[in-house]
C-alpha cells in the first residue's frame, strides 16, 4: 500500500532543522522543501536542476553540501536504489519501504510488510531498514496491458 504524502510548511521545516541542530539557511530550506514536499526521491542533480530556476546563483556544490548536511543531521536519508545514482528521501518517523518501477523509473513510498520486525534475530540492534521492491507501477501495468 502506497503511503500518502504530506506537505511540510516553512515553519515546520525550520523547526525540524532547529531540532536537528542545523542552521536553517535559505538554500537548505529550499533543498529540504524540494525533497520533502515532492516525494520524487530526487538525485542531487535533479535537486540542482530544480533549484537553479529559482536560485540562479546557487552552485551545484551548495546543493551537494546542503544535502550532505541534511543527511548527516538525520533530516534526509540517502537511498541506494539504483547503482548509478544516490537518491534522497525525507527521514520520516514512520519506517517505510520503496518501490521502483522498471518501466517509468518512478519511486514510490510503500508501507513495510507486517511482521518485518520478527525477521531480525534477538540481540541485533537495527539502525535502518532498507527494503526495495521493483516491478511495474499501477500506471505502467495498465499501459502494458493496453
Amino acid at each position: 500500500m502506497q503511503i500518502k504524502a504530506t506537505t511540510l510548511t516553512n515553519g515546520e521545516m525550520i523547526d525540524l532543522l532547529h531540532r536537528s541542530n542545523v542552521r536553517p539557511s535559505l538554500h537548505r530550506l529550499a533543498v529540504l522543501g524540494y525533497v520533502a514536499n515532492r516525494r520524487t526521491h530526487p538525485t542531487a542533480d535533479e535537486v540542482y536542476s530544480a533549484m537553479v530556476t529559482d536560485f540562479p546563483r546557487m552552485s551545484r556544490t551548495t546543493v551537494y553540501n546542503s544535502l550532505h548536511a541534511l543527511v548527516e543531521a538525520g533530516v534526509l536519508r540517502e537511498l541506494d536504489i539504483e547503482s548509478q545514482s544516490t537518491r534522497y528521501d525525507l527521514a520520516q518517523q514512520i519506517p517505510h519501504s520503496h518501490f521502483r518501477c522498471t518501466a517509468c523509473g518512478k519511486i514510490y513510498d510503500m508501507n513495510l510488510p507486517e511482521g518485518l520486525s520478527g525477521v531480525v534475530d534477538p540481540g541485533f540492534k537495527v539502525s535502518a531498514t532498507d527494503l526495495f521492491f521493483t516491478g511495474l507501477c499501477a500506471e505502467c501495468t495498465v499501459t502494458e496491458l493496453s
